[in-house]
């Protein structure tokens, strides 16, 4: 048995890495944070990598990657992970969200109160030997409202928080329910500008985006309240420096409380160092020996379950697929992938769009594993290199392939049925298939109903529907010892045309395909191997 190669950077947690190591099926390596050098010189065969936030997987780092399958990242935040060249590569990525939730949270308050009663401040004047109570005047919380923007795991933690101590919570959160907004006691604003107006503190909680990224800029800082105050320990980016800076030192924001920031490490001349009224910590929102320990074993059993069963949890860049969906889910996507590559063997290149339609109870399923199942079959043999169901969404838009799903509870003769269109002008092409027990069925092509097995080697035959044209084919496959291991066959109306399917147990040479094609009454003859 060959192990997987995983390396754990950036001081993962020891009881996530003894996860790994304690198992036969892993060889696990560990290393400080790694510069893009050093990644580049130990990637290449790798498994999976896990980092937490100070080695940066760039996009040439994945360049030199050779069997890269995974990227564990050890903390909510992707931002020194380039999902999208991983992406690319057919690499998952995959955080773990819930592990610091807790730490964060309790680090967030720890900030604000701090920031409201200028504890840090009044420490370093009593370390320096002095006695000043008149400078280090606070503002009470209770009563005052906090504005949250994010209202995520952590959000809902500090919301909790900041109920315990009286303040009043007005959240926005373009994705915040109703209901959930009433279980955390807390108030809906319309939009960004309806919060700014009403809060004497702001904490932003939300992953940095492009449309994230500065969400407090020079703009929101003047709508705020004179005298706001601002806590960021989500990421940097969110809160824009020079903003903030020169709302600082107007007054507009009386102070502000940052673990994050645009480029980390910070510049030594940090402008914001020399404020007295900020309080800066060097990114420790998760720096909790619980936080630690809890999102190292969460990332090294997401590594595991992956790179083991092709269990999916908390990726960034494709579904999450759990054990028992995954149990579920199994057959088809297996059908699924034998379904795309039999499409892309009978079709022409330069599909424009595919139509996915769901039928019966696998309709009620999570289907998108399946549909990239479907796309990782078809596109296998394109020039885009390898292809999986990380990587074929992404290859089929670069490619120009539309794809869309359809789903119907009930109807047709079938408990399940999976349909696949493809198009390309006005060719249309069709295949149906099912499962029947634990057997996979085509059941359907072109129209045509049928029955034959998605396995081993295909001949797909379309002829004018007459006496003897399948004796025939047997005969000319006989001459050449290829034998038919079982065949079905779908016809229109009499006299019309039918199509057949032959399961083979060996290949035909170009050569008899063509030997084929030249009986006047064949119409078509594809080959596939599945």
């Amino acid at each position: 048995m060959t192990a997987y190669k995983i390396l754990a950077a950036d001081g993962v947690s020891p009881k996530g890495i003894a996860l790994l190591a304690e198992s036969p099926h892993f060889e696990v390596a560990t290393s400080g944070g790694l510069k893009e050098d050093e990644l580049i010189a130990r990637i290449a065969d790798l498994d999976a990598l896990i980092v937490r936030s100070q080695t940066k997987v760039t996009p040439k780092a994945l360049a030199a990657a050779k069997k890269l399958k995974a990227i564990g990242r050890a903390g909510v935040g992707v931002d020194n992970v380039n999902v999208e060249a991983a992406t690319e590569r057919g690499i998952v990525v995959m955080n773990t969200p819930g592990g610091n939730t807790i730490s964060t949270a309790e680090h967030t308050f720890s900030l604000l109160l701090s920031l409201a009663r200028k504890i840090p401040q009044a420490h370093a004047s009593m370390a320096a030997g002095k006695w000043d109570r008149k400078s280090f005047e606070g503002t009470e919380l209770c009563g005052k409202t906090l504005g949250i923007v994010g209202m995520g795991r952590i959000g809902g933690e500090v919301a909790r928080r900041a109920i315990a101590f009286g303040m009043n919570v007005v959240a926005y959160d373009p994705y915040l329910v109703p209901s959930r907004a009433r279980s955390l006691q807390v108030e809906i604003a319309d939009d960004l500008a309806a919060l700014l107006v009403r809060a004497d503190f702001i904490t932003v909680h939300m992953p940095l985006t492009p449309e994230t990224k500065n969400i407090l800029n020079a703009e929101a800082l003047a709508k705020c309240k004179r005298g706001v105050r601002i806590i960021n320990c989500a990421r940097g980016g969110l809160v824009e420096e020079a903003a903030l800076l020169a709302a600082l030192q107007s007054g507009q924001v009386a102070g502000a409380a940052l673990d994050v920031y645009e480029k980390e490490p910070p510049a030594e001349d940090l402008a914001f160092r020399a404020l007295p009224n900020v309080v800066l910590t060097p990114h420790l929102g998760a720096s909790t020996a619980e936080a630690q320990e809890s999102v190292g074993v969460e990332i090294a059993q997401a590594i595991s379950d992956y790179l083991r069963n092709g269990i999916i949890s908390n990726a960034v860049n494709v579904p999450n697929v759990d054990l028992r969906t995954l149990e579920v889910l199994r057959p088809y996507l297996s059908l699924g992938e034998k379904l795309g590559r039999f499409l892309a063997q009978i079709t022409p290149p330069g599909l424009e769009k595919l139509v996915i339609h769901y039928t019966g109870k696998v309709s009620e399923a999570e289907t998108v594993p399946v549909t990239r199942s479907v796309l990782k079959g078809l596109l296998s043999n394109t020039s885009e290199g390898a292809i999986n169901e990380v990587n074929a969404p992404r290859v089929a838009h670069n490619l120009g392939l539309s794809v869309t799903e359809t789903k119907q509870a009930e109807g047709g003769d079938y408990t399940d049925l999976i349909t696949v269109e493809a198009t390309k002008g006005t060719e249309r092409f069709e295949i149906a298939a099912t499962i029947v027990g634990v057997r996979p069925r085509i059941v359907r092509i072109n129209g045509h109903n049928l029955e034959a097995s998605p396995a081993g080697i295909l001949m797909l035959v379309v002829n004018k529907d007459r006496p003897g044209m399948m004796g025939w084919i047997g005969t000319l496959l006989a001459k050449y010892k290829i034998n038919i291991a079982s065949m079905s066959l779908g016809r229109g109306e009499e006299g019309g045309y039918a199509l057949s399917v032959y399961n083979l147990d060996d290949l035909p040479t170009p050569e008899v395909v063509k030997e084929i094609e030249a009986e006047p009454g064949i119409l078509s003859v594809h080959v596939a191997k599945l």
